[in-house]
């Protein structure tokens, strides 16, 4: 086990509260994905996040630390999402049925902004056949196939979030995905590139070159004493995403702390140092659309604080909560352009 994970652990069983912070600081992202791609309504996806670490905090005096915390954290997430998924489907059964909003799919979907008024009307009810496709599939395919294709976990990790060996898990995930081809068909292509953002082969233009950026953030309840904003956390696009920023992490100040700028192939790794003595890795995986796929590591020393897929595009720059730092927490602004000039 991790551990940081194991001291911090340690200190909330011994009554420190405060301790139990830093964990949910950590993980609070990947939680509520989990929450939000199981569930597909993002206030939902709050309230299961919340009562995930509500439970998780009650009981730490049952972990005994034989897996990863966070294996029997997104164990706790599943089991959660999965009873509002049954709770959402007897409702569904009694009152008829429901379907996911469209701007729902809008914060997970990536746009073409190029794209034409036909075009866009097109592929909503892409999604929306997508999402009756999704809501088809019995709630364990689901978990399984957002699991593994969605969080990218290994078939061991799996196993010990569903308590299920990992032959069973194997072959479930093969049923589901033979099921998913099933009602997608010409569909399915589309599922994959846009909605778990996986590339079916080797990533379009293997050679294909990538401008992109980061801006680490340090994120506070208020700044500290004799500490000013530099002139470029002020400007036009650190204004664009402000606002959510405060939606996401709602902390009250954000400072500028380090900014970064690179081009480089497609699987090209990208390194740069991170306050704190981190070290930011940054990798273009792939390019589907005008979004960017890209892998995100941060390490301090040998501890792995934050190992992350993230789908980044020009005006739409993904936001990655990372550890803390100082008196708040580091935030990661990734952006990326797949047609630098």
């Amino acid at each position: 086990m991790d551990q940081d994970d194991q001291a911090l652990i340690e200190r909330c069983r011994a009554g420190d509260l405060a301790a139990f912070e830093p964990l949910v600081e950590k993980y609070r992202q990947r939680v509520w994905r989990l929450a939000y791609h199981v569930v597909r309504d993002r206030e939902e996806a709050w309230d299961v996040s919340q009562e995930a670490f509500i439970r998780a905090y009650q009981s730490l005096a049952s972990f005994r630390g034989q897996s990863a915390f966070y294996t029997w954290l997104f164990r706790i997430v599943v089991n959660l999402a999965t009873d509002r998924v049954r709770q959402r489907a007897a409702r569904r059964r009694a009152f008829g049925s429901e379907e996911v909003p469209e701007n729902e799919w809008n914060g997970v979907l990536p746009d073409d902004v190029t794209a034409s008024p036909d075009e866009e009307a097109a592929r909503r009810e892409k999604r929306a056949r997508i999402a009756r496709t999704l809501d088809a599939l019995p709630p364990n395919f689901r978990t399984i196939i957002v699991l593994s294709d969605v969080e990218g976990l290994s078939y061991r990790e799996i196993a010990e979030i569903l308590n299920t060996p990992a032959g069973t898990v194997m072959s479930r995930l093969h049923n589901a995905r033979k099921r998913l081809k099933e009602l997608l068909k010409p569909l399915l292509l589309l599922l994959l590139g846009l909605l778990f953002a996986l590339s079916a082969g080797a990533p379009a233009g293997a050679q294909q070159a990538v401008r992109f950026g980061a801006r680490i953030l340090l994120a506070t309840e208020a700044l500290a004493s004799g500490q000013t904003l530099r002139p470029e956390a002020a400007d036009e696009h650190f204004n664009r995403i402000l606002a959510r920023l405060r939606e996401l992490f709602r902390y009250k100040e954000y400072t500028t702390l380090e900014r970064y700028r690179a081009q480089v192939p497609v699987g090209t790794t990208q390194r740069w140092a991170v306050p704190g003595d981190r070290l930011l890795e940054v990798m273009p995986e792939g390019v589907v659309n005008s979004a960017v796929r890209m892998r995100l590591r941060l390490a301090r020393g040998n501890l792995i604080e934050l190992n992350v897929n993230v789908l980044a595009q020009p005006g739409r720059p993904a936001l990655i909560g990372g550890p803390r730092y100082e008196d708040g927490v580091l935030i990661i602004v990734i952006w990326a352009d797949p047609n630098p000039g």
